[in-house]
């Protein structure tokens, strides 16, 4: 899974073969088969992983964060920002080869984008419960406008600044949410 995270990550999935795979975990291609039942297997293992280790990072800065709309927006966008950019390949696993990957993380992308719709659902209902709008699907919009910024990040020659992704994500959960 070592090998799989930095060469997923780079050069990305679609190039990546299972005897290159096997070369840098230095393993036999029947060991590899003995735990996978291919890359695919291996990839939805790998962004499985990293969605359940963020959506656990988010949840317990929105544990902690204070009981106000404001607070919780902050504390969740930064706890995922923070998560995802501390490691390059995971940020790249979680939005960019996820995409690029087909058909192959289709379901897990999908129940991933779920989770995350759920979690931010929970965490802003005792302050969004007039909005006249879907929380559902404004939870979905959010998420596609995190995800766009994060991959601004990843592939940008001018990389932007953490900070300034957080704020221009929490400006957009704000605006959408109703709490300018």
């Amino acid at each position: 899974m070592t090998a799989a995270y930095t060469l997923y990550a780079k050069p990305g999935f679609t190039s990546t073969t299972i005897e290159r795979l096997c070369s840098e975990a230095r393993i036999s291609n029947r060991a590899f088969y003995e735990c996978f039942g291919g890359r695919e297997e291996l990839l939805q293992a790998l962004h499985e992983r990293c969605v359940d280790e963020s959506l656990a990072a988010v949840a317990q800065a929105l544990q902690e964060a204070p009981d106000t709309l404001d607070g919780k927006v902050k504390a969740g966008i930064r706890a995922y920002i923070e998560f995802a950019t501390a490691d390059w390949r995971r940020a790249r696993i979680m939005h960019v080869e996820v995409r690029r990957s087909g058909e192959v993380l289709t379901l897990s992308r999908q129940r991933a984008i779920e989770a995350f719709a759920r979690l931010i659902q929970d965490a802003t209902a005792d302050f969004t419960q007039k909005s006249p709008v879907d929380q559902r699907l404004l939870a979905l919009g959010v998420i596609g406008s995190l995800q766009e910024l994060l991959i601004e990040w990843l592939l940008s020659d001018g990389r932007p600044d953490i900070e300034e992704l957080a704020e221009v994500a929490v400006h957009i959960f704000n605006r959408c949410l109703g709490d300018d």
